[in-house]
């Protein structure tokens, strides 16, 4: 049995996953040895991680997902992107179309830091006249 490794990035969220072919007709997916069902309760953040299978209509895969750091919406972002890039290890055809779907592209935009003598990153405390 063939493993295959990626790693998926989003604001400050890092998924790594293991692919493995399984005989089954069904996507298998945990994600910190949770079923993803009970670690997304959301269907949104749910379609968000299946949408590469979806666009390949693959079912036949297990996977496992170690995720750390952001919130909910990050991780699902990062698991999908590293779905996504483990995919096309597996077959380069499926690039075309997981390019024209933009789910390779790595989202890069992240929290701007906060500033010395500032509220937040470009908020200022008030200003008084008097």
């Amino acid at each position: 049995m063939k493993v295959f490794r990626s790693i998926g990035r989003r604001k400050t969220s890092v998924a790594r996953v293991l692919l493995f072919q399984n005989n089954s007709n069904s996507v298998n997916i945990k994600v910190n040895n949770i079923d993803f069902v009970s670690y997304f309760p959301s269907k949104i953040l749910r379609a968000i991680i299946e949408r590469p299978f979806n666009k390949l209509s693959l079912f036949n895969y297990s996977i496992f997902v170690n995720i750390k750091g952001g919130g909910f919406k990050g991780q699902a972002e990062a698991i999908q992107l590293a779905i996504a890039r483990v995919l096309c290890k597996i077959n380069s055809d499926f690039r075309i179309v997981f390019k024209k779907e933009k789910l390779l592209t790595r989202d890069s935009r992240m929290v701007e830091r906060k500033k010395p003598g500032r509220k937040k990153s470009r908020k200022k405390f008030q200003f008084s006249k008097r």
